[in-house]
């Protein structure tokens, strides 16, 4: 998996998605996440925490820790969303939300295509025992928007994961 750290020096932070019955916060910090805040559970079983910042292999080892699939989304100034998603049998994808945008920042949209990480992201969904809705998924990796967390929020849904806001 490429790193995305370079592009999010400065960020504003991104926001997580794992399934996971235990305390998630104590989990996300030791995986290398700063200023964690308190879990929500839009579903049973899963649980979104913000972050501020995180390293370069905190999704494998919080996947490791959990041992469930997880997915997450940085921003870049609200206007730019990195997409990283890690299951624990070794599956990953990366993607990026608000191409227009990112390629106005100088993010070179060919380390980011669309079309592996559509087919990457619904072999990550069924992985995590999801039900993904592959157009809406297209949507979401091609779309544009105001902020890059309306693009997030659609993602989430496009997974099968409840809407989260």
């Amino acid at each position: 998996m490429a790193s995305i750290s370079f592009w999010t020096t400065g960020n504003s932070g991104g926001s997580l998605t794992v399934r996971s019955t235990a305390g998630l916060r104590g989990l996300v910090e030791a995986a290398g996440f700063t200023e964690v805040e308190d879990a929500e559970s839009p579903a049973e079983g899963r649980q979104v925490s913000d972050f501020a910042e995180s390293g370069p292999r905190s999704m494998v080892d919080l996947v490791r820790g959990t041992g469930a699939p997880a997915v997450l989304v940085s921003f870049l100034d609200s206007d730019v969303g990195f997409v990283e998603a890690v299951t624990p049998g070794g599956g990953t994808w990366e993607a990026l939300l608000n191409r227009a945008v990112a390629d106005d920042y100088g993010i070179p949209l060919d380390r980011f295509p669309v079309e592996p990480a559509v087919k990457e992201a619904l072999a990550w969904a069924a992985a995590a025992g999801l039900t993904p809705d592959e157009d809406l998924l297209l949507q979401a990796l091609t779309g544009s928007a105001a902020f890059a967390e309306e693009l997030s929020s659609l993602l989430l849904v496009a997974l099968g994961l409840p809407d989260p806001s």
